[in-house]
This record gives C-alpha cells, structure tokens and sequence, in this order.
C-alpha cells in the first residue's frame, strides 16, 4: 500500500477515523511524545506479532520518529501477510511541525 503523509494522518485521527494505529519508536519515546498510537517496538514486533494478528486484513498505519523504522516495520509486517500496512512518511517529527 501507499504511504501516508502527516497530513493525510493528521485528517485522519481529527475525523477519528478508524485504522490499526502502531507507533514503532521506544517506549521511553512513547512515553515522551504520543499521538495515541498502539506502542510495539520495532525491536519487539517480532516477538508481539500475535498482538496485531486482529487487523491482517485492515488498514494500519505505522509511524515512528522520522519515518525510517516504520518503514522497516513496514516491510517486516508485509512479509508476515499483513496486507494494507501504510508507512507514515517523515514520522512523528514531520507531524509535529505542521
């Protein structure tokens, strides 16, 4: 699937849209700065698949910091059959500035 951008994400959580909403940053990030996301570590994710089994067949939107480890999760989620998974391009940090 195509990436998202933050403004697309940004519409998206104000009309509280509904999509499986990961964020693949640190706890310790998270716990910082969150946008309400579901919080598995991209470290983690292998080991918490289970945790996203639910949402195979929809729509999910992964972010992290810059857009870098999303896209990994991306990928790594692609390979295990998930099959609508979105990248949030520029992560968090792009959202913040808008």
């Amino acid at each position: 699937m195509e990436d998202i951008t933050v403004e697309d994400l940004k519409s998206r959580l104000d009309n509280n849209e509904k999509f499986m909403f990961l964020d693949v940053r640190e706890e310790w990030e998270y716990e910082d700065d969150n946008l309400g996301a579901k919080n598995i570590p991209l470290a983690d994710l292998p080991s918490r698949l289970d945790e996203l089994e639910a949402y195979k067949d929809s729509e999910i939107v992964v972010h992290c910091r810059s857009g870098a480890r999303s896209m990994n999760a991306k990928k790594f989620l692609e390979s295990k059959g998930f099959s609508k998974v979105r990248n949030t391009t520029g992560g968090i940090l792009a959202y913040r500035n808008l």
